[in-house]
């Protein structure tokens, strides 16, 4: 569970309601006009369907999930794997891998691994890997995209919404009892509309899309490393130029630990959680 989305969330739900109490009014308000939160849902995420092919539509729940739970990588691991195979490779050459790449669980590694076994050339490897990679961020892309749309979208259906609203106060103009409560549902539709964009829309896009590079930085690391093995090179100076992908206070602890600190916890840490 990613608890920085969570937290975000939770703490920008939190001061929406407090400031809301602070100002004389209560949350409850904001549920009194349902028919603009229709509008704001319904419209925004109907707008973006237009602009994503259905497979996307049909995954939003895994996006969203995606975002909430978050994807840990780890690049620490990895690197100590590629470091070993790279070793194994050097003393006993590169078909020597082929049991090692059983045991891995990534495909995307245990794919470069095999490409190299079998002999395939460097250029083709390092163009099989790169086109998976830019494939890759082709789908994530998709799906951070329909979140940033539909936050491009809730603003101006909150807008139709308070225009729809005002239209039908300037019938009630004759009814004074009536007019102020009339204004304040009308406006109601632009609140919802900002809400929606900015507290789950956009941040939702922004965490996939943070996610999308993480898991770009991890697996060109992976064939930075693959393409090294298969070039046959010093298994420490290849850990050493993998290592330039994690942060430097993270580099400089296992440089005195020796080991990994996802393997010496006990705990597989993401680039992002070492970065914390």
């Amino acid at each position: 569970m990613d608890l920085a989305t969570i937290l975000g969330l939770v703490i920008s739900l939190v001061t929406i309601m407090v400031v809301m109490i602070l100002d004389g009014g209560s949350p409850a308000e904001l549920f009194s006009v349902p028919q603009a939160i229709l509008l704001i849902v319904a419209g925004s995420l109907s707008a973006s369907v237009t602009t994503v092919p259905l497979s996307v539509v049909v995954n939003l729940p895994k996006y969203i999930l995606k975002a909430v739970k978050g994807d840990h990588f780890d690049f620490e691991g990895s690197i100590e794997i590629l470091a070993k195979m790279a070793d194994k490779a050097r003393r006993e050459g590169l078909l020597a891998l082929e049991e090692e790449s059983k045991k891995i669980s990534d495909p995307f590694l245990q794919k470069g691994v095999m490409l190299v076994v079998d002999g395939t050339d460097p250029e083709q490897v390092e163009a099989i890997l790169y086109n998976n990679i830019e494939h890759m961020r082709e789908r994530h892309k998709q799906g951070y995209g329909f979140f940033a749309a539909a936050g491009a979208f809730a603003p101006t259906f909150g807008i139709i919404g308070t225009v729809m609203g005002l239209i039908n106060v300037l019938k009630e103009l004759d009814n004074a009892a009536k007019l102020a409560s009339s204004i304040a549902a009308a406006f109601l539709a632009t609140l919802w509309g900002l809400l929606m964009a900015n507290v789950f829309y956009l941040p939702l896009s922004g965490k996939l899309k943070s996610n999308d590079e993480e898991e770009t930085a991890y697996r060109t690391m992976l064939m930075e490393g693959i393409l090294g093995i298969q070039a046959g090179e010093n298994p420490r100076l290849l850990k050493d130029k993998l290592m330039t992908y994690l942060p430097p206070k993270l580099v400089a602890k296992l440089s005195e630990d020796g080991e990994p600190a996802g393997k010496k916890t006990g705990k597989v840490k993401s680039k992002a959680e070492a970065e914390a």
